[in-house]
């Protein structure tokens, strides 16, 4: 089945209410504030849920228990007052506490802004499968290069508040892998994430028509060798119509990671773009999840039809 476009929320406007939730990893209290003071300077009214500041009691790579993450985020979700909800951090998390969402109730709840990346991607492809719902792959709140980095900072706003001022991402780092130029839908996030989430309950059955989306980081080139493998064997990527590659932080030496990523992804046939800007690097732009776009080799550009947000 082709990859559709999802449903897009509305953009955000001075005085709108945001929640900030920890679905995955503990959050530092001092980034949080200083995250929630650059949303303030927007002119938004940040909101912390109950539970963002918690530590698991004994898995303290956890923030706080799983029903109280899900719990955070379900309120949130359904609070009529809030227009978006914005993660505060990735980490580890997600998939011990998805199932525990009431999706029928966040579905009645009608769309909003979902921002999150990393660990998160795994709500991203729930909020597609179980909502069907245009979400921002984007900064977090209490993440470093949200609180400084200033391209970071004005992909975000610009995609909250003006997204069509930011229809064309991209960035003077960006070259074509792979030629070619092609259509579909966007998804993706974190690689490593995706895999882990074959065989679960949100997982699509496939890529087929889409834009991949993806970077990671942290996993040496052997490891992200076995993560695209996986994908590979699994069919996940039969179909996929192009693919552009974010940052490999922490990954090895870039050219090693390029080898690596021509390998198991140049025999596909698709045009490949790569160092888009997105994920856990220097910059982290904001990529609309859910969109229709173009993405060009040539121009190493992805250019999305509509806007993120109406």
């Amino acid at each position: 089945m082709t990859l559709m476009p999802l449903t897009r929320p509305a953009r955000l406007r001075a005085g709108d209410r945001v929640a900030v939730v920890a679905p995955s990893g503990p959050v530092p209290a001092e980034r949080l504030e200083a995250g929630l003071d650059i949303l303030r300077g927007w002119d938004l009214d940040p909101v912390v849920a109950p539970h963002v500041l918690d530590v698991h009691p004994r898995l303290g790579y956890l923030a706080g228990r799983d029903e109280d993450r899900a719990r955070d985020l379900q309120d949130a979700w359904c609070d009529p007052a809030v227009s978006a909800v914005l993660c505060a951090r990735g980490g580890y998390g997600v998939q011990r506490m998805a199932d525990l969402l009431d999706w029928t109730a966040m579905r009645a709840a009608g769309p909003k802004v979902f921002v999150g990346y990393s660990d998160i991607t795994a709500l991203h492809e729930a909020f597609a499968r179980r909502l069907g719902l245009v979400t921002l792959h984007g900064p977090m709140t209490a993440a470093m290069t949200f609180l400084k980095d200033t391209a970071t900072q004005e992909s975000l706003r610009a995609t909250l508040f003006e997204p069509e001022s930011v229809r064309t991402l991209g960035q003077d780092t960006a070259r074509g892998l792979v030629p070619g130029r092609a259509a579909g839908v966007t998804l993706g996030g974190c690689v490593s994430l995706l895999a882990a989430e074959l065989g679960t309950p949100y997982a699509r059955p496939s890529a087929a028509g889409g834009l991949l989306m993806i970077e990671d980081v942290g996993e040496e080139p052997y490891r992200l060798d076995r993560i695209l493998t996986q994908l590979l064997r699994s069919g996940w990527l039969d179909g996929v119509a192009g693919i552009g590659l974010g940052s490999w932080a922490e990954c090895g030496p870039y050219e090693d990671v390029r080898t690596l990523l021509l390998d198991r992804l140049g025999g596909l046939g698709v045009p490949v773009v790569e160092e888009l800007g997105f994920g856990h690097g220097e910059s982290n732009l904001t990529v609309p999840l859910g969109v229709p776009a173009v993405l060009d080799a040539e121009s190493a550009t992805l250019t999305l039809d509509v806007p993120a947000l109406v």
